[in-house]
């Protein structure tokens, strides 16, 4: 699946992951599956990491309600998550594999191992004859 996402709103989760340094930073997705197949995030959720830690990550609960309630508001549809990976690649790890329990969410990591090149990469998770297949996802950054 190939997915958009604004230039400003990828900077809204870069700053926001470079704030929660050296902790993992999170947060969800909202926005449209287009009918040419290409999913749109219009949207990015801030959201606290409750865990405060470096190596995995808990969306604080009231903070998910209300963005869900948000995306109702707005007439958006919840895409998935993203979160940071402070001192690791942009791909999943075994806990985040282990966690990812939607088939039809995107999951957007950022890596900031590199501070001077951020990587942001989606991928597509799902359970498969009891084994998570994980498949890199084409994000796109639009804009400026």
């Amino acid at each position: 699946m190939k997915i958009t996402i604004s230039k400003s709103e990828y900077d809204r989760i870069y700053k926001h992951a470079l704030a929660e340094r050296p902790n993992e930073a999170c947060g969800l997705i909202a926005g449209f599956d287009g009918e040419d197949g290409i999913r749109n995030i219009t949207k990015v959720y801030l959201l606290t990491n409750v865990d405060h830690t470096n190596e995995h990550f808990s969306i604080d609960p009231a903070e998910q309600l209300a963005a869900i309630k948000d995306m109702r508001r707005n007439e958006l549809k919840p895409l998935g998550n993203w979160h940071s990976h402070p001192e690791t690649p942009s791909r999943p790890s075994e806990e985040d594999k282990r966690l990812a329990n939607d088939s039809k969410a995107s999951y957007l990591i950022l890596s900031l191992q590199d501070e001077s090149d951020p990587v942001l990469n989606a991928f597509h998770i799902e359970n498969i004859d009891g084994e998570k297949t994980v498949r890199k996802e084409e994000l796109v950054i639009i804009g400026g």
